[in-house]
């Protein structure tokens, strides 16, 4: 089982490890600050060093209760092998950011609102992001309020952090998941982790975030697509 590092510290840039496993490109440590790909944020790269060599990290994706990372080319490193590793923090804080800014979104659509359940996917990217809602009588007015709204609330400064709880406590809280499977997920975990933003909004999640809703910057809305009679995709960068 790999130790998530990611998870005890978002900001975790560089760790050592141990090797638990090479089988040609791919490599299982015993705990990685790599964040595999889920949740509609996207796996980190960087590098893993051991001694003179150094193998580019391009892929990281979850298998059961391991992290593995993946390389273009064979890894040669070997079962108990000291490393280190070193993940690109510019794009690992970018994903930070954009996946702060969905769940400032989200919260303020549901919370603030009333329209809990209405952002039914989203998907980050190094310089951008997308969610997707599901409504009737969608307005480019509602999306301007609530971008506004949720510009302003990200300058006052809103502390950001993740807490655990048992499923049974994550089950009374109906607002915690807000989909089908992210409410079968909770079934499914004696632990729940969760994201908590103060004064806004607690969802269960498994992504980075950054500590402060300052750190987000301004959403700026690119593009609404239409993607069904009642499904708008707005695509946004923060600046």
């Amino acid at each position: 089982m790999t130790e998530k590092l990611f998870w005890t510290d978002m900001y975790l840039k560089e760790f050592n490890a141990k090797v638990l496993k090479v089988d040609e490109n791919k490599l299982i440590l015993d705990k990685t600050a790599f964040y595999p790909t889920g949740g509609g944020q996207p796996n980190d790269t960087g590098l893993i060093v051991s001694g003179d060599i150094s193998i580019k990290i391009t892929d990281v994706q979850k298998d059961g209760k391991d992290v593995i990372h993946i390389s273009e080319q064979n890894i040669p490193f070997k079962e108990d092998d000291s490393v280190h590793g070193v993940i690109d923090w510019a794009r690992r804080y970018a994903h930070m950011r954009y996946h702060s800014a969905i769940h400032v979104i989200d919260g303020v659509v549901s919370v603030r609102h009333g329209y809990s359940g209405l952002l039914t996917g989203s998907q980050i990217y190094e310089d951008r992001a997308r969610v997707d809602i599901n409504m009737d009588n969608f307005t480019r007015e509602f999306i301007d309020q609530i971008i506004e709204e949720c510009n302003s609330f990200n300058s006052e400064g809103h502390r950001i952090y993740q807490r655990e709880i048992s499923r049974e406590e994550a089950l009374k809280l109906p607002e915690l998941a807000r989909t089908e499977p992210g409410r079968e997920l909770i079934n499914s975990l004696n632990v729940v982790r969760t994201i908590v933003i103060d004064d806004l909004d607690e969802q269960s999640d498994g992504g980075t975030h950054v500590k402060d809703t300052k750190e987000i910057g301004k959403i700026v809305v690119d593009k609404i697509e239409n993607k069904g009679k009642r499904n708008k995709r707005i695509n946004f960068h923060l600046e």
